[in-house]
C-alpha cells in the first residue's frame, strides 16, 4: 500500500495534463476521450473528479453530451495564470505591498515587459 502511495503524483500535476490535454483538443472532450489521450492509466473516474473540480472552479465549462458532460478549457494558457496571479493578490488584505514585492523580484527582462505593457495600456 505504501508503494501506491509514494506513486501519487504532485498536487495540481493531473489537473495540470488535464487541462493541457483540453487545450490540445478541437472540440469539447468527454472524461473517457480525455483518459484515452492522457495515456496515463487514470481511471475515468479520476478523470471525472478532475473536471469537476476545474468545472467548479471556473476553469472549464461543459455541455450536456448524452448522459454526462463534455469539457472545454474557458480560457487559454495565460489567461489562466494571469487569473491565478490575480487569486493570489486577492488572497492578502494589503495588495500595496504584495505588489511592491512582486515588482521588486521581476528580472529586468520582465520589469522592462511590465513598464513597456503599462505605460503602451495594451493588455
Amino acid at each position: 500500500m505504501a508503494e501506491a502511495k509514494d506513486e501519487r503524483r504532485p498536487a495540481g500535476e493531473l489537473e495540470a495534463s488535464v487541462m493541457a490535454a483540453l487545450w490540445a483538443a478541437d472540440a469539447p472532450r468527454t472524461p473517457g476521450q480525455v483518459q484515452q489521450s492522457l495515456g496515463a492509466g487514470l481511471a475515468r473516474t479520476t478523470v471525472t473528479t478532475i473536471l469537476s473540480r476545474l468545472h467548479e472552479k471556473g476553469v472549464v465549462d461543459r455541455r450536456r453530451q448524452g448522459r454526462g458532460y463534455a469539457y472545454f478549457p474557458v480560457q487559454d494558457a495565460h489567461g489562466l495564470t494571469a487569473r491565478r496571479m490575480h487569486t493570489e493578490l486577492d488572497r492578502d488584505s494589503d495588495r500595496h505591498t504584495v505588489l511592491a514585492r512582486f515588482v521588486a523580484q521581476l528580472s529586468e527582462d520582465d520589469e522592462r515587459v511590465l513598464r513597456d505593457l503599462l505605460e503602451s495600456g495594451e493588455q
